[in-house]
């Protein structure tokens, strides 16, 4: 299949309402998963309503474009309740971070079908999200069937959203507009880049006496002939963390239809994000900025 840009270039009109009971603090999810340190924190949001029109972000359009055909004509063949879920763990040296991702579901014999798109590397090499390069991509894996995106970003804080360096001072929702000011591949100001998602829910947590901050937001898609769906859009969680200065980020995403089955899955993977000791391996984001090997 090709796909011509000048056919995606369109919006959405608003959802009417976005799914109700997207994430429970408390779900019966039966999840298989190495242990960690300590139970990570668990989303909670009620079903909001997005208040705007929004663009898009270019590299989740091509992904939408080449799956949902996939995924709304043949929807991931399992139901949330009572499942047991495999997960395993992805470690990064490079950038000294963790989290569990889900692989499989015995009970039903299904798989998911992952890819590492994008392998960990440094963050003067990373493949940057806006023009500006300040919030750069530095690993990223897909599911191009079942259409999900786990990927990890490091940018410095938007000063228009992070006025200081103490963290204690940080609110959820500052640090989740800080990171989706900066996510965009449009050439246009933080402004219209953050008009692109709209934020459902945040909260913050503790891990190792660390701050993490928690969020959950949406991107609306273009009409797409291909789906002949008008209210297409793409559902995230996040996950952030500060070190060196800089903004450390978990998102996982799947598109609006296959948000109930899968929601949950993803919040697992979002929970389980957490920075890890440094090692010999470890590159600090300022270290050797010119350097893109």
């Amino acid at each position: 299949m090709v796909l011509h840009s000048s056919s995606l270039s369109f919006f959405f009109p608003t959802p009417t309402l976005l799914p109700n009971n997207l994430i429970f603090r408390n779900n019966n999810t039966r999840v298989q998963k190495c242990p960690l340190s300590e139970e990570r924190p668990r989303f909670s949001c009620c079903a909001l309503k997005p208040t705007s029109q929004n663009r898009i972000f270019r590299r989740d359009l091509l992904l939408l474009g080449l799956t949902t055909s996939v995924s709304l004509t043949c929807p991931i063949p399992v139901t949330l309740a009572e499942e047991e879920l495999k997960m395993v763990p992805f470690s990064d040296e490079i950038n000294a971070y963790s989290y569990l991702y889900p692989v499989e579901m015995p009970s039903k014999n299904f798989a998911f079908k992952w890819v590492e798109s994008r392998k960990p590397e440094r963050y003067s090499s990373a493949a940057p999200l806006s023009p500006d390069a300040r919030l750069r991509i530095v690993s990223e894996r897909v599911d191009i069937i079942d259409n999900i995106i786990i990927s990890v970003t490091v940018g410095p804080p938007n000063s228009r959203f992070i006025k200081s360096t103490d963290k204690s001072t940080w609110t959820a929702k500052d640090v989740a507009d800080s990171v989706l000011a900066d996510r965009s591949s449009l050439r246009v100001t933080s402004s219209q880049r953050l008009q692109e998602s709209s934020v459902l829910d945040t909260h913050s947590g503790e891990i190792d006496g660390e701050p993490y901050w928690y969020y959950e937001y949406v991107v609306r898609k273009a009409p797409m002939t291909i789906t002949d769906k008008s209210n297409i859009y793409r559902h995230y969680l996040g996950s952030t963390a500060e070190r060196d200065g800089y903004l450390y980020s978990v998102s996982a995403s799947t598109i609006s239809p296959q948000w109930e089955n899968l929601g949950p899955y993803l919040e697992e993977t979002v929970s389980s994000f957490h920075l890890l000791s440094p090692t010999e391996n470890y590159v600090p984001p300022y270290k050797d900025p010119w350097r893109f090997w």
